[in-house]
């Protein structure tokens, strides 16, 4: 058995003026990130379908399964604030301390973690559509058409 997807490389100037603006908002967002004791600030941005977008940061804490990564809070938040709305497009951008002080430092693409993933994958099966999901650096975007290309397996109850 094989399983296979497609995705795209390309800079992110070759993204559209929308998928570049929520790359913006998603690298914005890391400095609402609260990252003491990782230092690798991550930030995330949804796109709905009215063209809105929600952002938010990942917020660690010392009791460190009480954390929560950048795509959940701006997941969640996106599902709170416009339950009626689905979810068109994520942006997931990262630096870390070093990197922010070294400026010729080329930062990893901030995949998203398991779980990440599992509320991407149920956040599509929810609405019934695909959510693109974009993973940025300044010299690069990867673009997945759907969240479930991160997860192919994902739990299911």
């Amino acid at each position: 058995m094989t399983y296979s997807f497609t995705y795209t490389v390309m800079a992110p100037d070759q993204l559209s003026e929308v998928e570049q603006l929520l790359c913006r908002k998603a690298a914005e967002a890391t400095r609402g990130s609260y990252a003491p004791y990782s230092n690798y600030h991550v930030g995330a941005a949804v796109l709905l379908a009215d063209g809105s977008i929600v952002a938010g940061a990942n917020q660690e804490n010392a009791s460190y399964p009480c954390g929560t990564c950048a795509e959940r809070t701006a997941l969640h938040y996106a599902q709170s604030a416009h339950p009626t709305l689905t979810i068109e497009a994520i942006a997931i951008a990262a630096e870390t301390e070093a990197e922010a002080q070294a400026s010729d430092a080329a930062p990893a693409l901030p995949y998203p973690c398991g779980m990440c993933r599992q509320t991407l994958v149920e956040a599509e099966r929810h609405q019934g559509t695909p959510i693109k999901v974009i993973v940025t650096t300044q010299e690069q975007a990867h673009v997945f058409p759907s969240a479930s290309c991160l997860l192919p397996f994902a739990f299911d109850a």
